[in-house]
């Protein structure tokens, strides 16, 4: 075409015109000097302030704006590379399924949205550089949503609509002396937006960068590298395909660590196949990303310098062995996540320190590969994970799911999926697929290539992965969306499912063991979760088809916004009047979305993840070696010993355990013998500084707890008891208690002359609801509880006066006890009671009991609840940590002794909900500034102290509208239940990390000022 039609934009048979062919991703230089100091002198960005037109649809769009002879010059200025929502037009849309036009027009595939559309129009003046003119001038823009019209100096270049790889266009045709007009449409929705309907926030306009570009006289436009390795991985064969624009000379030299390790001269045609036989290469993996330095000087026939092209290599081989996948011989386990390309700030436009952060993060953690979900990333992220050391699932840009959603399975009316059979989809599917192949092919981290996601079946995409597998047959392809339609189930290579639970895949694989198995989401991490996230992760050791998975998803989609009190907070679905939306949905990450830090969940991720395992015992441990190429030797070990969570000791043992082997070591400490409680760990740290990690960083532990009996503590002293009508009151030397017979419980506590309380405890069954819970529906199931404990009496309802019933008082003599019966407002009716036994020096020791009513079930918390005045806000506890821990999710954690701010454990889930708790605590104390305060003990109680109580933290869905701070929260208990994971919308927590509701439940706890 000569010139844009805009009716063509929704006929999916037009998604290119007049575009660059693909190829591969590789720098070029214009001399060594060059290369070294970073000069593209071929390339000159155009980012920046460009000229800007915002149009809610293709009519309201000024006509004519590309011309030569409209000026531009008054427009607004917009930020290259941005998106325009980001940027203060349109705003950002939170879709998960549905296409985020749904009602709001009706639209069906073959259309687009008409009356509401954006597009955005762009104008860059510029003139091109000195050292430019004369040659040929092209043009790349690296990533544009969706769709994107150029012209230069009036004149129709050409159209694109992948949003997420690089259209390229000849300019030279149109170039002129002087100032050029550089204009730009990029169309939010365009038939390429049915295809583009992932679980992720909807921007548009030009995010990546723009550049001009030129090339030498002779220039490889394509390169592609291959690693052949023999059987015995100690040969290889390195493959050098070249398309060049000339014939000439190329040079190739070898090098690793700046050493040469050898050089291949020959002439260069315009298609080149050269070969590299290399003895003992040093393999590349996660575990040892070894990179190589290939070098290619390219001079024409008189022996002159064209261009110099740096490119890494790492020699690796994968494959499928019988039924497994392998890397260099070895069965691979991904231990993964998916990763969108997002920042609170510029949205999917990616900075390299972002890039860089989650990459070191990742490795900090023992993540080991990443799923592009679900489009092409910018370049930098591929050449991270190459250098780093990180196993990729290169996902192409294709997602339909709200095309399909409502389909019935192997019904055969499949007319509105899109793209499965549909002939006129097929091409822009294969040119995608084709786009990200020829751009990322170097990639020794790439090691699967994946359709898309969630899209159904079909011939199309079948076609898509046969694609794949003509062009590179040296890795696998995957696709999970056959599970949905079997009739072109050879299109992925392994079978991939999503959320499905482990006996779900032991079910699965007990009767097809045709592929491996591997999950491309699991453990869906939304807001409080991840928990028995290690069902999966054992599973990986004793079913050899099973061979990972990755966790939805890396980083929470937020946005930074401000309340209407001008203080920021992390938006998330509909904050921007946008619907349709999916609300706080895209809160699933294991890292913050403001400032890209670990959430708690991420303690319990690098623990299954780990490498290495150690079951400790008291004299020996058992060192299980899961690495594939590296020697636990290559980690420091110590084993470290506390005493009642204090070290004591720090010892340095060697281990020398081949991978994939298991010795027992005798431990170089002793058995301890005196009182006290003693925790033995083992633990592996780093030897020498890494890319990731300084020296020290630990990557693996086990460890064990054992007790040496002591003497049972002692309460000594005086007290004096006071009987009111009533009151029942307990004076010590430095206390003073009250219980109060006319409102049920402890209305006083005071140490040092203080009152201590602020809210008479009462017994707790409920906890703030998670993100899981909603999904399950649990607050529904669990409700009662909820009222139980907000409504409990000691007072019994009869008719017509509710009749209080007294407590129970029994005076030792060196304690005084008092029990409460609470009566819970439940259907059936049910009863608990809360004792209070005060000894001589202010200790409270406290037991709660309840008798299991049948019809009410389990609950979620059992325990009691306690507030105090808010300058209580230090703890420091004996138990789990130093993250929050819960039944389904601590073993990541450490048995040690830990502090923080009451505030801290307020973890910054997008949606206010259960955090902050802390298994298996000894002791816990809340104090104010100058250490005065409140100590609680028991026997792997449960312990929270927050600022707010679960009934303040359910009733927001932000941050911003939770109340002002007054009090700290503390909740004691004998268990809460687990978190759960497996998925947030019906998913429940796993039986066994429910609470046992089949005989009498007891909880005894004690407290005492400080």
């Amino acid at each position: 075409m000569n010139r844009f039609d805009y009716s063509m934009v929704k006929n999916p048979e037009y998604f290119k015109d007049n575009c660059m062919k693909a190829h591969s991703a590789h720098k070029y230089y214009a001399s060594l000097e060059a290369m070294q100091q970073n000069e593209e002198s071929f390339k000159y960005s155009l980012n920046g302030l460009w000229k800007f037109h915002y149009a809610k649809n293709y009519e309201s769009t000024v006509r004519g704006f590309e011309k030569e002879d409209y000026c531009c010059l008054s427009w607004d200025d917009i930020r290259v590379p941005a998106h325009i929502q980001m940027e203060g037009y349109d705003v950002p849309q939170y879709a998960n399924v549905q296409y985020p036009w749904e009602g709001r027009e009706d639209i069906k595939p073959g259309e687009i949205p008409t009356h509401f559309n954006p597009v955005a129009s762009y104008v860059k003046y510029f003139e091109v550089p000195e050292h430019m003119q004369g040659k040929k001038l092209y043009i790349s823009f690296q990533g544009a949503e969706s769709g994107l019209a150029l012209w230069l100096n009036g004149s129709f270049v050409g159209y694109s609509e992948d949003s997420f790889t690089p259209s390229e266009f000849d300019l030279t045709p149109f170039v002129k002396e002087g100032r050029n007009k550089l204009a730009v449409q990029v169309f939010k929705w365009t038939s390429s937006s049915w295809c583009e309907d992932q679980d992720f926030f909807r921007f548009s306009g030009i995010y990546r960068d723009v550049y001009l570009f030129t090339v030498p006289d002779i220039h490889v436009q394509d390169l592609r590298i291959r690693t052949f390795l023999d059987d015995t991985y100690t040969k290889a064969d390195l493959e050098v395909k070249l398309q060049a624009s000339a014939a000439g000379r190329v040079r190739l030299s070898l090098s690793k660590n700046g050493e040469k390790v050898q050089t291949l001269e020959e002439n260069l045609e315009q298609d080149t196949l050269l070969h590299m036989d290399v003895d003992t290469p040093e393999l590349w993996s996660a575990e040892t990303p070894v990179l190589y330095d290939l070098l290619f000087e390219v001079f024409n026939n008189e022996g002159e310098l064209e261009e110099v092209i740096p490119q890494k290599v790492g020699f690796r081989r994968f494959e499928m062995k019988g039924n497994l996948m392998t890397l260099n011989g070895k069965r691979v386990v991904f231990k993964g996540v998916n990763r969108h390309e997002f920042n609170s700030v510029t949205g999917r436009y990616a900075k390299r320190e972002d890039v860089l952060k989650d990459i070191v993060t990742m490795k900090q953690n023992n993540i080991n590969a990443i799923r592009t979900s679900h489009y092409p990333n910018d370049t930098m992220v591929y050449e991270l994970c190459d250098e780093y050391g990180l196993y990729m699932i290169a996902e192409n840009n294709l997602e339909s799911h709200g095309s399909w959603d409502t389909v019935k399975e192997g019904s055969g009316e499949y007319d509105a999926v899109v793209p499965c059979d549909r002939p006129e989809w097929l091409p822009m599917m294969l040119d995608r697929v084709n786009s990200m192949y020829q751009r990322d092919k170097n990639h020794p981290s790439i090691l699967i290539w994946s359709c898309g996601n969630e899209s159904f079946g079909g011939k199309d995409i079948y076609e898509m992965s046969q694609f794949y597998r003509k062009e590179d047959p040296t890795r696998l392809v995957h696709y999970e969306g056959v599970m949905h339609d079997r009739r072109y189930n050879d299109t992925s290579d392994m079978e991939s499912q999503m959320y499905t639970s482990v006996e779900g895949i032991k079910a699965f694989l007990a009767k097809d063991k045709s592929k491996p198995f591997i999950c491309c989401e699991y453990t869906h991490a939304m807001g409080n979760s991840c928990g028995a996230m290690h069902k999966y992760t054992d599973l990986t050791d004793t079913e050899p088809l099973y061979q990972g998975g990755f966790i939805w998803d890396y980083i929470d989609q937020s946005i930074d916004k401000k309340d209407r009190y001008g203080k920021e907070y992390q938006a998330y679905g509909g904050d921007f009047d946008e619907h349709p939306c999916d609300y706080n949905f895209s809160g699933n990450g294991i890292v913050y979305g403001k400032d890209r830090n670990p959430s708690p969940k991420m303690q319990e991720v690098k623990f299954n993840y780990q490498n290495i395992t150690a079951q400790v015992e008291k004299d020996k441990v058992k060192v299980i070696n899961k690495n594939l190429f590296v020697n636990t030797d290559t980690f420091q070990c110590t084993v470290i010993l506390k005493k009642d969570g204090r070290q004591i000791l720090s010892v340095p043992m060697d281990t020398h355990t081949e991978p994939l082997s298991e010795d027992i070591y005798e431990l170089p400490v002793p058995v301890q013998t005196l009182p006290g409680e003693y925790t033995v760990t083992v633990s592996f740290s780093l030897k020498e500084d890494t890319l990731w990690a300084k020296k020290g960083h630990e990557v693996a532990f086990g460890e064990t707890v054992y007790k040496v009996e002591k003497k049972a503590e002692q309460h000594k002293g005086e007290m004096k008891i006071i009987r009111s009508v009533h009151n029942f009151g307990v004076r010590g030397e430095n206390f003073e208690v009250m219980f109060s017979y006319l409102n049920g419980g402890l209305v006083s506590y005071r140490y040092g002359d203080v009152e201590m309380i602020k809210m008479i405890p009462k017994p707790n069954f409920w906890r703030t609801p998670t993100d899981n819970d909603e999904g399950c529906l649990m607050p529904g199931r669990y409700g009662q509880w909820k009222l139980a404990s907000m409504y409990l009496s000691h007072k019994k309802p009869t008719l017509p006066y509710p009749e209080a019933k007294n407590p129970e008082i029994k005076v030792k003599e060196n304690y005084a006890q008092i029990t409460f019966t609470y009566f819970l407002p439940t259907t059936p009716a049910a009863e608990c009671s809360l004792s209070y036994k005060v000894y001589p020096d202010g200790y409270i020791e406290t037991a709660l009991t309840y008798d299991p009513v049948e019809e009410l079930g389990d609950m979620p918390e059992f325990g009691v609840m306690f507030k105090f005045d808010a300058d209580y806000n230090h703890v420091s506890w004996y138990g789990m940590g130093p993250e929050e821990t819960y039944e389904d999710r601590q073993r990541g954690a450490k048995l040690g002794i830990y502090k923080n701010m009451v505030q801290d454990n307020m973890a910054l889930y997008l949606n206010p909900q259960e955090c902050g708790n802390k298994t298996g605590v000894r002791w816990a104390s809340v104090t104010d500034k100058k250490g005065r305060g409140m100590l609680f003990t028991g026997d792997g109680m449960n312990f929270s102290a927050l600022p707010y109580t679960p009934h303040e933290l359910e009733n927001a869905r932000h941050d911003f509208e939770l109340p002002q701070v007054h009090y700290t929260v503390v909740r004691v208990s004998k268990q809460q239940m687990g978190v759960g994971g497996d998925d947030s919308w019906g998913a429940r927590t796993h039986k066994e990390y429910l609470l046992d509701v089949s005989r009498k439940m007891e909880f005894q706890f004690g407290f005492k000022g400080i």
